[in-house]
């Protein structure tokens, strides 16, 4: 394949220009520049690029990315290690699930004991406010 723009780059990678020169910015890839200092990219630039956009979709930090990049780039890299950070990063979304959970709850008891009428009392306001709570 030929050399592309960050046009079709960002096109066949399915990612915003803005986001992939930001990934430049910090390192994580780095396309050629021709003599007009446009970016080139080519296959490796379009497969991390796809590889980063799959990481982020699964909720992995940047950090976590260029880690997990590296570790792809390494092939004497231990699995064990690949999957000690997928099992913490899993770790923090149980925990996220959990915080959402409390959230969806509380918040629920909430609206359930909100009348929603014309009258100024509202629960939902007292427990925000931390003047009430809602039974």
């Amino acid at each position: 394949m030929h050399a592309m723009s960050i046009k079709q780059v960002a096109e066949a990678a399915n990612l915003p220009a803005k986001t992939i020169r930001y990934y430049e910015d910090i390192g994580l890839i780095t396309p050629a520049r021709g003599d007009n200092g446009y970016r080139s990219f080519g296959e490796t630039d379009l497969h991390k690029l796809r590889f980063v956009a799959r990481a982020r979709s699964l909720g992995f930090s940047v950090d976590e990315c260029r880690t997990l990049l590296a570790m792809y780039e390494d092939t004497d890299r231990a699995s064990a290690d690949v999957k000690a950070l997928a099992e913490t990063h899993l770790t923090r979304i149980d925990e996220k699930i959990r915080e959402l959970t409390e959230m969806r709850q509380t918040l629920s008891h909430l609206v359930h004991c909100c009348a929603g009428d014309d009258r100024p009392g509202c629960p939902i306001l007292d427990d925000l406010a931390g003047t009430g709570r809602a039974d």
